[in-house]
């Protein structure tokens, strides 16, 4: 799985804060004060979220504790405009009252959920926004070491990769999970207050009101996710045990006795590549950012000018990860990556880029509260869609110029390859889900064990013997994305589900055997059109349905990964 989208979800959380206070209390109605209260909001924050993304881009880019303090305060600043109690219970009249203007009341909607998850008392918010700032510069700047030595992610995936000695993979596994004991006390501190906050507002824990305020409803989620362990348990229990019988023969080690270091990246949320064909080969030497760019004009989608102001590659003290942000919602958008010429930084760059198409397109006629995705997993799927790309058989062959030999060799391979990655991605998913749960639950509870339960229950994966470390605050979605990454599993449903109506209503086509998208601009159009445009006029579930003649289902995941 790459590391997706970090800022997006400042961005998403930045661009609903209001603060109108007596906006509109003359005014008679829903109507009149509705539009006061939102020209009001628009005017104070839209200055704000640009500034504070921009600090954000800057830290990124930098690891400067100057910018990350300046980013600091403007998210704090932000944050207390829309925490105000008095510009709450304006906007709680207005929320109960009739409104005859659906485009106002779906801005009233989302001002009221944005209001709604930060009632914080403003001590408590400012010790939140400290801490998470101080959590997110040490998983920007920090190195693990190596025999003393600093080494980054990707040097850490290079040697999940291609090594084969299992005592360098282990040191390097173990590198990669250094971070995880500086900052672990930080996230349970965090969590503590994020659940203070929350049960201020009437919710349980901060879990139940971050995803009651994003309209999602726990129930409904838990249903989902059951229903996903349940289709995928024994398929993957099946793959799984041919893939360790691989990696044991590689390793010369036995397959029951396969520790973490001897998949090929920490966490086991990526399908290491085994077969014959290894797809990095096919990009080895090539430009990926050039590659990028011609795909998406090939689609109608250009994406020139955001990489010409993205920042692309591999620098000290940079966020080591990969992620999109839209800076202002009238067109400056950017990604930040750390490309390498591989398979994997090929996906991750077209994946970054689905996002930015997403922003980048938005209608500039819809009001600046709804210019953003439907829902931060419809983003996502547009991203995964794109993603999807550098393995599949048919792009590598236009894109990369492959020969029909070359062709046939990646296809043994890439299909078993996605069907094995997605397989993989779900058992991840159900451990990110149930421990996140369970860590607002009870943040006191032996979270270092209770991760290692989860993860040999939905991955299959071994414990390290008496180990007794926080690895799982090794993952930065915790701190910087918290109850957040359910919602990469939404996306790949929604992506499959979009696949198959693009290939069946748009391009009018059987089967994607040889589905593409290159050189096809009724793709983007489609895109554009149907889900770019709208940002987040309706509802996630009416958009999907509207764009695909019917709601959200794990379907078409199903039939193109589940046998």
């Amino acid at each position: 799985m790459k590391e997706l989208s970090i800022l997006i979800v400042v961005l998403a959380v930045l661009g609903l804060i209001a603060g109108c206070r007596a906006a509109g209390r003359k005014n008679a109605g829903r109507g009149g004060r509705g539009e006061a209260f939102i020209r009001s909001h628009v005017a104070q924050v839209k200055p704000l979220a640009k500034a504070a993304a921009l600090a954000n881009w800057d830290a990124a880019n930098s690891g400067d504790e100057k910018d990350y303090d300046r980013a600091s305060k403007l998210q704090l600043e932000i944050r207390q405009i829309y925490s105000d109690k008095a510009d709450f219970a304006v906007l709680k009249e207005i929320h109960q009252g009739s409104g005859s203007d659906a485009l106002q009341d779906r801005q009233i909607e989302a001002l009221y959920n944005a209001y709604m998850a930060n009632q914080i008392e403003p001590k408590l918010l400012r010790k939140m926004v400290e801490l998470s700032t101080r959590i997110e510069k040490n998983f920007s700047t920090f190195r693990g070491k190596i025999g003393g030595e600093e080494v980054t992610s990707n040097d850490i995936r290079e040697i999940l990769k291609e090594e084969r000695k299992t005592a360098k993979r282990k040191k390097a596994w173990l590198a990669s999970k250094q971070v995880g004991a500086v900052v672990a006390d930080d996230i349970i501190a965090l969590v503590k207050m994020r659940n203070e906050g929350a049960r201020g507002v009437g919710f349980d824990n901060f879990h139940s009101m971050k995803l009651a305020v994003g309209e999602q409803d726990v129930a409904e989620l838990d249903k989902i996710f059951a229903h996903l362990d349940e289709l995928t348990a024994e398929p993957f229990a099946r793959l799984k045990a041919k893939l360790d019988g691989i990696l044991a023969d590689s390793y010369g080690v036995d397959a029951q006795g396969l520790m973490p270091w001897h998949y090929h990246d920490p966490f086991f949320q990526e399908a290491p590549m085994v077969y014959d064909v290894s797809l990095d080969t096919y990009y080895e030497g090539r430009d990926i950012e050039e590659l990028t760019r011609a795909f998406f004009n090939g689609i109608g989608l250009s994406v020139d000018d955001v990489l010409d102001n993205s920042d692309l590659y591999e620098r000290d003290k940079k966020n080591p990860h990969a992620f999109c942000t839209d800076i202002d919602r009238e067109g400056d958008v950017r990604i930040l990556c750390n490309i390498k010429d591989n398979e994997q930084w090929m996906g991750t760059t077209l994946h970054e880029c689905g996002h930015v198409v997403y922003n980048k397109y938005h209608d500039r006629q819809v009001p600046y509260l709804l210019r953003e995705p439907a829902h931060i997993f419809t983003t996502e799927a547009i991203a995964m869609i794109f993603g999807r790309l550098s393995g599949n058989g048919a792009w590598m062959e236009e894109m990369l110029g492959l020969s029909k030999r070359q062709r046939a060799k990646v296809d043994k391979v890439s299909n078993d390859y996605a069907r094995l990655r997605q397989l993989i991605f779900v058992r991840w998913v159900l451990v990110m889900y149930n421990f996140e749960k369970a860590l607002y639950r009870d943040p006191d509870a032996n979270l270092n064990s209770l991760w290692w339960d989860m993860v040999e229950k939905y991955q299959l994966v071994n414990r390290p013997p008496g180990r007794d470390e926080p690895d799982w605050a090794a993952k930065i979605h915790f701190a910087i994305a918290p109850c957040y990454y359910h919602n990469y599993m939404l996306g790949e449903l929604l992506a499959s589900q979009l696949h198959h109506y693009i290939v069946k209503n748009v391009l009018k086509l059987d089967s994607d055997a040889d589905v593409s998208y290159v050189n096809e601009p009724r793709v983007g159009n489609y895109l554009r059109e149907n889900i770019f445009e709208v940002g987040s006029v309706y509802h996630w579930n009416e958009m999907i349905q509207r764009a695909t003649g019917e709601e959200l289902t794990p379907e078409y995941f199903a039939d193109q990964f589940v046998e």
